[in-house]
């Protein structure tokens, strides 16, 4: 694998193997993280989103992301590393390590939602990232931009497309260049999709707009299909479709498969990956 197209076009896929596993209550030993993790960066994705430096009292599967960074960080790679931060302190924590490339921000725009998952509020949370970005430049990173609840929320929390534009607008206003919306309950339509990406593509011209779906696998290849015809060219996904945001609501919705996104892509995970995730994720 390594380069994936669409109609003539590349498209960027980010296997999320962090987000698959965050949900799991029983901790994965480490050295099954890495061996798994190893096995992804091996399959030659565009980059891995492969753990989070955030509270272990928040997210305790992720405790164990500092030694998970140190052993992969010797193998000869193409992928490029990304890792979520929530705040200063993680950011600096991620910065310190030179195979990391991207700090990933959550950033909601239900003020419920940010209130769950970082205990800010909306403004807070834009000022954070704003001193996330300033950690990023300083230290040779990139920052990618979450905007969660991008296709409503289940709070009943005010929602428009005027809203994404406004606030995609100010994080790239800070210099941010991937922004990725996401799905984050599994609410969004295909025609909301295709019709969100079609409006804010063209308006932030100088911005990669991506995606990151929790879906159903009887909605995901719809929603993958929606994205992409209205112009999204990076997505992320999971193998086997495991995971989803643990502080959205008390069940999981799970991620797009990443099987089926390449597959939509010209390409195909193969059957020991995907044994291995299976392996992986299944006996804890």
């Amino acid at each position: 694998m390594g380069i994936f197209n669409y109609k003539g076009e590349n498209v960027e896929v980010v296997e999320c193997p962090r987000d698959a596993m965050q949900g799991i209550k029983q901790f994965i030993p480490t050295e099954i993280k890495i061996k798994y993790i190893t096995k992804l960066l091996s399959e030659r994705f565009n980059v891995l989103d492969c753990g989070s430096f955030v509270s272990p009292a928040a997210v305790p599967q992720m405790a164990d992301t500092a030694e998970v960074i140190d052993a992969i960080s010797k193998i000869e790679t193409e992928t490029e590393l990304l890792v979520i931060v929530a705040n200063e302190r993680g950011a600096i924590r991620a910065a310190a390590y030179p195979k990391i490339k991207y700090l990933g921000y959550p950033f909601s725009i239900s003020e419920t939602f940010q209130r769950r998952n970082t205990n800010q509020t909306r403004q807070d949370a834009f000022l954070q990232l704003a001193k996330v970005q300033e950690i990023a430049l300083a230290s040779h990173k990139q920052v990618v931009a979450y905007i969660s609840m991008a296709f409503g929320n289940p709070y009943g929390d005010e929602h428009t497309n005027e809203m994404i534009r406004e606030w995609a607008e100010k994080i790239a206003g800070l210099g941010i260049r991937v922004i990725s919306l996401a799905d984050t309950t599994g609410l969004a339509t295909p025609e909301q999709i295709e019709k969100t990406y079609l409006k804010l593509i063209p308006h932030l011209p100088h911005v990669k707009i991506g995606g990151h779906f929790h879906a159903t696998l009887a909605d995901s290849s719809s929603k993958i299909e929606a994205a992409l015809i209205g112009g999204c060219r990076r997505l992320d996904g999971a193998i086997l479709g495991f995971g989803g945001c643990p502080f959205a609501k008390d069940e999981l919705v799970g991620n797009v498969p990443t099987e089926l996104l390449v597959e939509k892509l010209g390409q195909k995970i193969g059957r020991d990956l995907l044994e291995e995730a299976a392996k992986t994720y299944s006996s804890f």
